[in-house]
């Protein structure tokens, strides 16, 4: 880890650079002002920047300069707040607290939340097609990858499967498939985008793959976790709220002691995938760890 000494200091820096980073590019925008307010306010709201930072970790575990992938990192988290924007409208899971803050169309109103994530969105492609540093064939790369894992193929199908699987009993393997696209393919863009900076082979791109998988589902495992028995104040939302939307879970699925039996599994695996991808007691290890045991 450059000039850092512990985890907590490496993600505490790399916050920072990803928080400032997103201020300017959205400060810079030529948009009406209600607008910009409305992303940027829920842009600024807080948040771990866990695929940014998993971004660079990957670019930098084949040897790459995190400072490469600051603009695409961005432009992943531009698209994760617009679909946590979208998540929490009336329509969709209806939540009036996100990070410990008003939700968007609590603090304006829904059709400005629905439009700041519209302009999310579609900006995150801009941003990626005006960095200087990548290549014309790096940009086509990243955009299309950015946009199938965001899509009616990746996020978006994840997203649809959720609400069909609201009220009905679901099988392990449908529940996988659930946050695999819902929370997982955003998670292995952060993570092949920046090994794919970072100069890895198609081979170590194939094997990082594996490893955004378990990383996906390890992800969502401990998120169901949280949401049956994390603290409120530390999450900055109610708990509880999967159950009251009748959500498929893995503590509803398996039991809370099944479910962390069951992360348990996807961490290991996770790390064998590290290992055929050629990297060894990494940094992205420790952030399996991490994200394995947080508890916010």
């Amino acid at each position: 880890m450059e000039n850092t000494n512990t985890l907590t200091e490496y993600l505490t820096e790399r916050q920072k650079f990803v928080n400032d980073e997103i201020t300017n590019l959205i400060k810079q925008m030529d948009a009406p002002l209600q607008l910009k307010d409305s992303m940027l306010y829920s842009m600024e709201a807080g948040g771990k920047r866990l695929r940014p930072i998993l971004m660079m970790a990957s670019c930098e575990s084949y040897g790459g300069n995190y400072k490469s992938v600051m603009t695409i990192a961005v432009a992943l988290e531009m698209i994760h707040t617009y679909s946590l924007i979208h998540d929490d409208l009336p329509a969709m899971d209806d939540d009036n607290f996100r990070r410990g803050k008003p939700t968007n169309h609590r603090k304006f109103d829904e059709a400005t939340a629905i439009l700041a994530g519209d302009g999310l969105l579609t900006h995150s492609f801009t941003v990626i097609s005006e960095d200087n540093q990548l290549t014309s064939d790096q940009k086509v790369f990243l955009i299309q990858e950015l946009a199938n894992a965001s899509g009616p193929t990746g996020m978006v199908a994840g997203q649809i499967l959720d609400i069909e699987g609201e009220k009905v009993e679901t099988s392990l393997e449908d529940l996988e498939e659930i946050h695999l696209l819902k929370t997982g393919q955003l998670i292995k863009f952060a993570i092949v985008s920046g090994a794919y900076i970072g100069g890895a082979s198609t081979h170590q791109l194939e094997s990082i793959n594996d490893f955004a998988y378990y990383l996906g589902l390890i992800f969502q495992v401990q998120d169901d976790i949280l949401d049956v028995s994390g603290d409120q104040e530390l999450m900055g939302k109610p708990v509880g709220s999967d159950e009251n939307n009748f959500k498929s879970t893995y503590p509803k699925l398996l039991g809370l002691e099944g479910a962390i039996e069951q992360k348990e599994k996807y961490v290991q695996k996770a790390k064998e995938a590290l290992k055929s991808a050629g990297i060894k007691n990494s940094l992205l290890e420790e952030l399996t760890d991490y994200l394995s045991n947080r508890d916010y």
